[in-house]
Order: structure tokens, then sequence, then C-alpha cells
């Protein structure tokens, strides 16, 4: 048998894995409802760390404002602006984005954000994965809550993939939370070493003790790395994508859709937005990246069939100033846009107004959308979940969008 002594060093692994609940829930709790089907439908949140320029994203290249803020940052319309619809348009670099746009497969969302905005990346993340308010601090994610909600029983911690080293809090909930992962490949081979295969054969005691759930944990991440490893067989991608790590990472999400994968959330990040000097070419190679990303990504599911039954949400913790600082760059600002991409939106296009760059809050914009009535729609009318008990209060939904 295995030591206490040597256990305990293989648990470290664990915990980076899966989530170790609150020993005060017992292992045999009341089973709630399995997941619903939702139809089959999925979602992948893209997170854009480092608070992107929203206003360099979706371009209001008719209003003089922005250019008197912005003399040399601005982005003008012979500098190859993709133009959309309401004098806004997309950056020179989201060519592909710009295709699914005229395909009907994007929706812009401006101006999102939520009361009492905070500028620090790290607090301001916090709030838009876990779904809180700015005076509220919680220790589960949006996502994390959705799974718990859904599936808070069973043993499926592949329900949840975050393509990356480690979980973000998004995907954290109270009694499950999602995997975290590079690539199936590397996940299995972990899961394979000695020590941790060994405790993986090993049947824990009746009692429901802090090294009992750690064995049980460890023989569900064995079991989720193998499940992954030998479904990732099924499909391999021969989509062109960028090659970056976020190219990489929707690659792989593609590969498990494609391959069958039980997951109903994926999460993948591009970081690198936090363009406080000459921003113009960093932000430009970024979108690309962006842009090139996920139109391989649409072309990838749309050729097995998985496109309409996929939402993409792209978010970042804040937009930037309004008005460009002393470096050729922008400083920490408030709202931003959101973006959604998917074959099943039923509504497409420039859903709401314009930044209003006349009627700005301390050089900041105004949010016009809470953050939370985003969620709350995906939640609710996309995966088919109860909203309100998620998010812990009610949400105008937008009508008629999934």
């Amino acid at each position: 048998m295995t030591t206490r002594r040597d256990f305990l060093k293989a648990s470290t692994l664990a915990s980076t894995l899966l989530f170790v609940p609150s020993f005060l829930h017992r292992l045999d709790a009341h089973a709630l409802p399995s997941l619903r089907d939702a139809a089959g439908r999925r979602l992948v949140v893209v997170q854009l760390s480092g608070g992107n320029d929203g206003l360099n994203t979706v371009i209001p290249f008719e209003d003089d404002l922005y250019f008197k803020a912005r003399p040399t940052l601005g982005i003008r319309p012979q500098s190859g602006i993709h133009t959309l619809d309401k004098g806004l348009g997309f950056n020179p670099a989201m060519r592909r984005l710009k295709g699914l746009y005229d395909q009907g497969h994007v929706a812009v969302l401006n101006s999102v954000g939520y009361p009492n905005p905070d500028r620090s990346h790290f607090r301001s993340m916090d709030i838009w994965q876990s779904g809180s308010g700015a005076d509220e601090s919680l220790t589960t994610g949006w996502l994390g809550r959705y799974l718990d909600s859904n599936c808070a029983p069973c043993t499926l911690p592949y329900n949840g993939v975050e393509v990356d080293d480690t979980l973000s809090l998004a995907m954290k909930g109270l009694q499950r939370k999602g995997l975290a992962l590079k690539s199936p490949e590397k996940f299995h081979q972990l899961t394979q070493g000695r020590l941790l295969a060994k405790i993986g054969r090993e049947q824990p005691g009746s009692s429901i003790s802090e090294v009992d759930y750690l064995y049980k944990t460890l023989a569900e991440t064995a079991s989720s790395a193998d499940y992954l490893y030998q479904k990732s067989k099924v499909y391999k991608s021969a989509v062109t994508y960028p090659n970056s790590e976020f190219g990489k990472s929707l690659k792989t999400t593609a590969e498990l859709i494609n391959s069958g994968v039980e997951s109903r959330v994926f999460y993948v990040s591009l970081s690198g937005f936090d363009t406080h000097v000459r921003q113009q070419e960093q932000q430009a190679r970024l979108l690309g990246d962006l842009s090139e990303g996920l139109g391989s990504f649409a072309e990838d599911l749309q050729k097995a069939g998985n496109f309409d039954d996929t939402l993409v949400l792209v978010f970042s913790e804040f937009g930037r100033r309004v008005s460009q600082n002393a470096s050729n760059g922008t400083d920490h600002g408030t709202a931003n846009n959101v973006l959604l991409l998917g074959g099943g939106l039923r509504r497409q296009g420039i859903l709401n107004n314009a930044p209003n760059l006349q009627n700005l809050d301390a050089g900041d914009l105004k949010y016009q959308l809470d953050f939370r009535s985003v969620y709350a729609t995906v939640l609710h009318d996309w995966l088919q979940a109860d909203d309100q008990a998620i998010l812990g209060s009610s949400f105008e939904r937008l009508k008629g969008l999934v």
C-alpha cells in the first residue's frame, strides 16, 4: 500500500488540477439533477488579459471626439478600418473577424461594465470572473457555480476545461471546478507516474477524511486524463492556426470539441493588453492573433458541424482611458466592448449604441450594459441554467440574442 507520506506528496498535483471542496460536504451528498442537455450547446470564453483598448478595437471612426482625444493614437479610415455599422469599424488587424461578422456570426456589445468600476487588473478581473459586484468579494466563479448548479455530484470534472497551466477563478465552484491542461497528451503523461498511477488504482476507506477525499480526487483526475487523451485521438485538426500560444490553445479546444468531448465550458486566454506605451503595434499584433485564431477556430468547427452549437464570449477586465497618454499608449479605464461569436446567434451586428464620448465620467466611458446581463443571457438562454441562482440576483437579459 502507498504510505500516507507518499500520498501527500502526490496530492500536491491533485490540488492544482481539481478543486477540493470543503470537507463539511459529504462525498455521498444527495444527488442533484445531472447536467442538462441544453441541446448539446457549449460555451467558449476568451479572456483578453491586461485591459484591451476597446476604442481601438471597435473604432468610432465617425466621431471627431475620438480623434481629438487621440491625435496620434486614433486609427483613421484610410488605415484599413473594417467598416461595420453605426459609425464603427474593426481594427485593421481584425480581417477574419470582419469576414465572420459579414456572415452574421458576430455580435458586438459596446460599453459593457459595472457600477463603481475598479481599475486594478487583479480586482477587476476577479469581479468579471466571479460575476460579483464591485462591493463584494466571492471565492467562486460564475462558470464554476454553473457547474455546481447543474452537476454537483457527478464524477465528470472535464465538464469544464481551461486550456492553460492553471485554473482561473471563473472555473472554480464550491463543490466542483474544471480541469486545467495545456494538451490532453501532456495531461495524460502527468498522471502516468508510478506513484500517482498506484494511488489511482487503490480504493479509499469508507470514512470521510481529507486523505480519503484526495484519493478520490486523484482517481478522478487520472480517469479524466485518460478520457480526454483517448477522445482527443478521434479528431486532429487540418486547419492552419496562428503559431502562438493562443492559436495552439484554440486548436486544442477545437480538437476536443470535434472529438466529441462532453464538456460544456471551455476557457482560453490571450495576454499582453496592458498597453501604456507605444500601443498601436502591440495591440495590432494581439488583435491579429485574436482575429486569425478565432477565424481558424470557426472554420474548424464549421467543417465538423459543431459551429452552430458553440458560443464564444470575448471579454477583457476593463477598457482604457478615452484620451491617449504621453507615451502614445492608454491607461486603465472602465467600460469596454464584448464580442459574441457563433453559428447560433439570433441577433448579429452592433447590438447597442456606440460609446458616448461626449458624456464621460472623469475621462472614462460610462457603462451602458452590466456585464452580468450578458452572463445571465448566456446562462439562461444558451446553457439553459438558472441564472438568478448562479449570479445571486436578477439581471435583465438581452432578448432574442441566442
